[in-house]
């Protein structure tokens, strides 16, 4: 039987693993190869990296890194950043990791998405879309780190996406991230009534109990998180952690 995925979303900036709050002041939090050994022990479901560099600073993907968290990840692994054609996807591809996570490119260049599905099959490519909420209502996708708009509607936008072929899309809410206050339900309704490809949500875990009413409300849907698996406490001490066996469980009830 299917079950939701709960997913540590990690940042890499500089080589190192961060956490933003709002897309803004990454605070160092650890080495992203310890991050996944850790998660590896703790029997992850999948470990979403994303290079948070790479595309505002015009880099190829960082392949050396690729390649030794993917030697080192016992669990599925997602990696998004700088990705921009078909053969970086198929060299990353190459050195184990099982999805790619294209944002930027997508807003440019939405066929990205055709021609890498048509390489490596749709159930790989991922497409991230950073969301932030429009002034006088709605909402409008971000690129670079959220700091460039594209005038693009998400509810839209999500449409056109899955009939290019891409094979799951994440949710990344700009407003919720890092703040520990709760997902954005009001996108996720928004958005889920648009699919019918894999919905990952992205953006605003304090608790179990807030992935829980994601879980809840839309059953079966991927679940990713920062802040909520890297740090624990009011205080936010740097602490790699993620649910065990029965807290899992307790989310599915």
């Amino acid at each position: 039987m299917l079950r939701p995925r709960i997913i540590p979303s990690l940042l890499v900036h500089d080589g190192g693993l961060v956490k933003t709050v709002n897309f803004k002041n990454p605070k160092y939090v650890g080495d992203p190869i310890n991050a996944v050994k850790i998660f590896n022990e703790k029997v992850v479901d999948e470990l979403a990296i994303f290079d948070i560099d790479a595309s505002v600073l015009g880099k190829e993907p960082n392949y050396k890194l690729i390649e030794n968290l993917a030697l080192q990840s016992r669990m599925p692994l997602c990696y998004g950043g700088g990705v921009k054609t078909v053969e970086q996807a198929q060299r990353i591809f190459g050195l184990g990791i099982e999805k790619i996570a294209l944002s930027s490119v997508v807003s440019q260049n939405p066929d990205i998405i055709m021609e890498i599905a048509n390489k490596v099959g749709s159930q790989s490519v991922i497409a991230v879309l950073d969301i932030k909420k429009k002034l006088l209502g709605g909402y409008e996708v971000y690129i670079h780190n959220g700091k460039k708009a594209t005038g693009k509607d998400p509810i839209k936008f999500v449409e056109e996406l899955q009939s290019l072929g891409v094979g799951e899309i994440i949710i990344n809410s700009i407003d919720q991230d890092g703040v520990m206050k709760g997902y954005d339900l009001n996108l996720i309704n928004k958005i889920r009534e648009k699919i019918s490809v894999p919905l990952t949500v992205l953006g605003g875990a304090g608790s179990l109990e807030d992935i829980k009413k994601v879980i809840d409300t839309h059953g079966v849907i991927g679940v990713a998180a920062g802040s909520l698996f890297v740090f624990k406490g009011k205080y936010k001490a740097v602490l790699i952690n993620y649910p065990n066996k029965a807290e899992k469980e307790n989310l599915f009830k």
